[in-house]
This record gives C-alpha cells, sequence and structure tokens, in this order.
C-alpha cells in the first residue's frame, strides 16, 4: 500500500466540495422555481376569492335592501 500524496488527497477533498456545492446550487435553483410558482398560483388564487368576495358583499347588500323593503311593506299592512 502506497501512501497518499497529501496534495492529492486535498485536491479530491475540494473536488468533492465543489461537487456538492454544485448539487446544493441546483436544489436551491429547483425550489426557488417552485416557490415562484406556488407564489403566483397564490396570487391569481387571492385574486379569484377578492372578485368572488366583492361580489358575495354586492349580494349582500342587495337582499338586506329587498329584506328592508319587505319589512317596510309588512309595517305599512300592519299600522293600516
Amino acid at each position: 500500500m502506497s501512501p497518499v500524496d497529501p496534495e492529492t488527497d486535498s485536491l479530491n477533498s475540494l473536488e468533492e466540495r465543489i461537487q456538492q456545492t454544485a448539487q446544493l446550487i441546483a436544489r436551491l435553483r429547483r425550489e426557488r422555481e417552485s416557490a415562484v410558482e406556488e407564489a403566483a398560483v397564490a396570487r391569481a388564487e387571492t385574486a379569484r376569492l377578492a372578485g368572488e368576495l366583492k361580489t358575495l358583499q354586492a349580494e349582500r347588500k342587495q337582499v338586506r335592501t329587498r329584506i328592508e323593503k319587505l319589512l317596510g311593506q309588512i309595517d305599512q299592512l300592519s299600522a293600516g
């Protein structure tokens, strides 16, 4: 068995660390892309829900107005 050359050992260690760093960078890029896509979906869903909320609030206002009108008519019948 021959002794391990310190330069070769250092070079192997450096090469391994560079490969690990490259893999980490690739994984982080994939995660970032996924997060960006999820954020876009969330923004679209938020916009959709905001529109739905606005519609529901308008419908609620219309229903309230109609009920108030009906109650006013009932009051007129009771008074008359």
